[in-house]
């Protein structure tokens, strides 16, 4: 679980005017592991991209790490104001 953390925020962090304002939290459901990435609401577009494209390239590369849970990994991002 920790690992999926580092690697998000590694990630993430390069990609943001404010790295201090990440923040990661982890929930656990039913079927999924749920990462909630939080950034500064001038960074979410960032995070987003054009076209989702930096979030769907975030997404599969969190997606294809190995867990050794049986639950999936769901990556979750939210502006400032959630």
């Amino acid at each position: 679980m920790t690992d999926v953390k580092e690697l998000v925020l590694t990630i993430v962090r390069p990609l943001v005017s404010q790295p201090d304002a990440v923040s990661l939290s982890v929930e656990e459901s039913d079927n999924f592991m749920e990462y909630n990435l939080s950034v500064a609401p001038e960074d979410i577009g960032r995070i987003i991209g054009k076209q989702g494209r930096v979030a769907k390239a975030i997404r599969t590369i969190v997606y294809s790490v190995r867990t050794d849970e049986p639950k999936k990994v769901r990556l979750n991002i939210l502006d400032g104001n959630d």
